[in-house]
């Protein structure tokens, strides 16, 4: 019974945690890596056809992304998730497909102009994405789930984002029950639409995320209304655009909210009827799907508007924008309009082209509502670059920047400590800190030690502990990452590779066959190795 840290350990993204128990391999989380990446990862400790299961915490690509990858390497296994975060995952995974192929695509051509560039594989295809996604098994809020002999988990509101969850796992091994709790990431309070987070009152031992354990929101909660609406009236009377780089799955959900509310009292005088794009396909599936799941994420006052007809995240003037010629219209449109596009922190997609398009005007404003990580493009903006680099072309930074302080999807210092306080009929044997910057990482875990008594530890990749004793078997250590080559054509031998590991996990698990079908089996695998071989 063994837990290893693999990814997001003392960094944000990039979420992995693998679990070893009851004959069974699983993975906690499977996320991409976002941003400047600090520490190198330690691989999976067994091949992707080996992992049985995976536990989702939520929809996010930081936790979720990489389920593809996983399996175009050969995975099979089953994906549970909350009924809300299998709907997301449905568009989010795609749009991840779709952003590495168009990526891919424009690099090809541009290596064909240079003998610089080697040609790129994307990390995996839409096929994958949409084979990956119908491995998704969906769960209910609240029901204890038995997996298989040994192995039950819960789903908890964390309140982080529509179908987010901290997730209980039951593990038994020889009449030995351990219980652990992976907190996924910890919801802010008070955010609109969906509910606070709730807690859990009895764990063994908990992996918990820090991402603002170093930070403390505004004591008094930002009337984000009243802030919105004066950054649009002094952005429109100079004749600008408002451009807010966005998260296409719950921030512009939440904007769409603020924006209704605004409109609905009048609060731009100079220019009532202002329209709103929301420039980003995923966006505008993903507001279709917290319509379909109100019932059971939204929390009391949006649901009370629900009950009297009204949709939360709809107005007039709101457009969507679907198609690349319908995008491209919004920057030929000289009048002073809201665009709310993806991706949040910069680094791919529409919004990027609206930066391009904004940036230099002294009369536009560029509204940051979300957490931008280091190294990522939203980072340099906030943190007052002069010039940024958009599709090969500096860009001069001449807008108004501004950011909603106190907006986040993200639990503060406090909120963070308030729901692990939450494990008051049994407090866990040991906490482990991951999910932040390197530094949070440790001055967090060192909080919850000297000043609330826990037993922490945070760990960096390659950490292994035995859950049954509660050692740590292996220490991972915080080796430097290098610098990594982009997804060449060398990867594709990589995919490869991970190709015959599959076929030897089959030929492994053959045995019970008939000695007939092993027969063609080999037949079958002799002849490919005869077309290949020549």
């Amino acid at each position: 019974m063994r837990l290893k840290f693999i990814g997001a350990d003392h960094e944000v993204t990039g979420s992995c945690h693998f679990i070893e128990a009851c004959g069974k391999n699983i993975l906690v989380d499977y996320g991409m890596e976002q941003g400047k990446d600090y520490f190198e990862n330690v691989p999976l400790p067994v091949s992707a056809p080996e992992i049985d299961y995976v536990f989702l915490t939520h929809a996010h690509v930081d936790h979720s992304g990489n389920l593809p990858l996983l399996y175009a390497k050969g995975f099979r296994g089953k994906i549970y998730a909350t009924e809300a975060t299998v709907d997301l995952c449905d568009i989010m995974l795609r749009d991840c497909a779709h952003i590495q192929m168009q990526e891919a695509e424009w690099r090809n051509r541009k290596a064909k102009r240079t003998k610089d560039l080697d040609l790129m594989e994307p990390s995996y295809t839409m096929e994958d994405a949409e084979k990956t996604i119908k491995s998704f098994i969906p769960c209910v809020y609240n029901k204890e789930i038995e997996i298989c002999e040994g192995v039950k988990i819960r789903f908890t509101d964390i309140g982080h984002l529509l179908g987010s969850a901290s997730i209980e796992v039951w593990l038994t091994e020889k009449n030995v029950t351990k219980k652990i709790v992976f907190s996924g990431d910890i919801g802010n309070k008070h955010q609109p639409l969906i509910r606070d987070p709730q807690k859990t009152p009895d764990a063994d031992y908990v992996v918990m995320e820090s991402t603002y354990g170093d930070r403390l929101h505004s004591e008094t909660r930002p009337d984000y209304i009243k802030e919105l609406a004066e950054i649009l009236e002094r952005t429109f009377k100079r004749g600008g655009n408002v451009v807010i780089p966005s998260f296409a799955v719950g921030r512009t959900q939440e904007m769409l909210y603020f924006i209704r509310k605004i409109k609905k009292d009048g609060l731009v005088k100079s220019l009532p009827n202002f329209p709103v794009f929301v420039d980003s396909p995923l966006a505008v599936e993903a507001t279709e799907i917290f319509r379909a799941n109100q019932s059971d994420c939204y929390d009391e006052e949006a649901m009370e508007l629900v009950k009297n007809h009204i949709n939360p995240i709809t107005f007039p003037g709101l457009n969507l924008a679907i198609t690349t010629e319908e995008s491209r219209a919004i920057n030929e449109d000289p009048e002073p309009k809201v665009i709310i596009s993806a991706s949040g922190m910069c680094e791919a997609g529409r919004i990027r082209h609206h930066l391009k398009h904004n940036l230099w005007r002294e009369d536009s404003t560029i509204l940051f509502v979300g957490y931008q990580s280091i190294g990522t493009t939203g980072r340099a903006i906030i943190d007052g670059a002069d010039q940024v680099k958009l599709f090969g072309e500096t860009i001069d930074v001449k807008a108004d920047i501004c950011k909603l302080d106190g907006l986040s999807g993200h639990a503060d210092k406090n909120g963070l400590i308030e729901w692990i306080e939450g494990f008051t009929a049994k407090r866990p044997k040991k906490v482990f800190i991951v999910h932040g910057e390197d530094s949070v990482c440790t001055s967090f875990a060192e909080c919850l030690r000297n000043e609330h008594g826990y037993d922490t530890y945070a760990p960096y990749s390659g950490t292994e502990v035995d859950l049954i004793s509660g050692n740590i078997l292996v220490e991972g250590k915080p080796i430097p990452v290098k610098k990594k080559e982009s997804t060449l054509v060398s990867d594709v031998y990589a995919r490869l590779k991970a190709a015959g590991a599959r076929l030897m996990g089959i030929i492994a698990r053959s045995e019970g066959m008939t000695n007939k079908d092993k027969a063609k089996f080999a037949d079958q695998i002799n002849s490919l190795c005869d077309k290949w071989s020549k």
